[in-house]
């Protein structure tokens, strides 16, 4: 299942104690304080992990507590800071405080981390508040309690390459065809119902990522059909391609239909750079006046033959390239 928004509560861990303590050695019977300082809570930092492609994975678990930090020792024993917990996510992963508008962290390459909530700080021991005059302090600090809180987590994938189109337009057909993606695939709307990666080879060391975005229908930007569920994973796309199907008979309303829905959930979505396909070339029919006067450039496709196929992966490639 693909999950692409969840919300949790994390807990980072409160600061240890420091230590009331003083020296213990044979032959000195007034020995001073040595009273270590308490450790550092744990922090909740969520980390990138580019094998995952979904939330699935913490959205069933809806609270997150780090370890505390331990408390401090005799002989200016330090605690031992407490455990960190590592939420890992998948890049493309947005982080914010419940109910505020800005994000604190926008989470994109392997490896990449954020510190959603810092342990406390671990409390002094006595033995730092000893004086020229205050030889025995037993005067010691509790540690600091740990951020904590409710947070967003949303994510948006990654992707080089949106494919763009009205339902059964041939998108899904056209992923499987260039890639290992495996979408299912069928004659009836909405067939995908979540956002499906592949990544498509282009020779031995090129290489995209194409995502299938669940086809749109008029009105998906007022939440209609699958909604705004999905258009906000077209954002982050380097470019664009239009899906029309040859069977459409006004393949000019078709995209223009498909800008209006891409502007009115973002207007600059228009401004990235893309490509139209006609699809489904494979089929044996007549084609319409709507095609013939058809005005923008295009490349003919079939996902079932593999006609123009590697003509428009080159096209991809070269496209992208302007874009690095």
């Amino acid at each position: 299942m693909f999950i692409d928004f969840t919300q949790v509560e994390l807990f980072a861990g409160k600061g240890g104690a420091g230590a009331v303590s003083f020296r213990k050695e044979k032959y000195i019977p007034k020995g001073g304080p040595d009273g270590g300082d308490g450790g550092r809570g744990g922090h909740v930092l969520f980390k990138v992990d580019t094998g995952l492609h979904t939330l699935h994975d913490i959205r069933y678990r809806k609270k997150y507590q780090a370890e505390n930090g331990h408390h401090g020792g005799g002989s200016n024993k330090t605690g031992r800071n407490g455990t960190d917990i590592l939420i890992p996510i998948p890049p493309g992963t947005l982080i914010r405080r419940k109910n505020e508008e800005n994000f604190l962290a926008d989470l994109t390459k392997d490896g990449q981390s954020f510190i959603a909530c810092h342990g406390g700080q671990g409390g002094k021991g006595n033995a730092r508040y000893k004086t020229a005059t205050q030889r025995a302090p037993r005067t010691f600090q509790k540690g600091t309690p740990g951020e904590s809180g409710f947070f967003d987590i949303e994510l948006k994938i990654l992707a080089d390459v949106g494919l763009v189109g009205f339902p059964n337009s041939g998108k899904s057909t056209l992923l499987s065809r260039l890639s290992a993606a495996k979408p299912k695939i069928a004659e009836y709307p909405f067939t995908t119902l979540e956002p499906q990666l592949g990544i498509v080879k282009s020779g031995d060391y090129n290489s995209f990522v194409m995502a299938d975005i669940p086809g749109l229908i008029k009105g998906a930007s007022d939440g209609k059909g699958l909604g705004l569920q999905f258009l906000k994973h077209i954002e982050r796309n380097k470019i664009h391609i239009y899906i029309i199907d040859v069977q459409e008979k006004f393949p000019a309303d078709t995209l223009e239909a498909l800008k209006k829905e891409l502007a009115q959930f973002n207007q600059n979505l228009l401004r990235k750079p893309y490509l139209i396909c006609r699809s489904k070339m494979d089929l044996d029919i007549d084609l319409s006046d709507g095609w013939k006067s058809f005005s923008h450039e295009f490349t003919d496709i079939s996902a079932i033959n593999g006609q123009g196929l590697s003509e428009l992966v080159q096209k991809i490639v070269k496209l992208i390239e302007l874009q690095n």
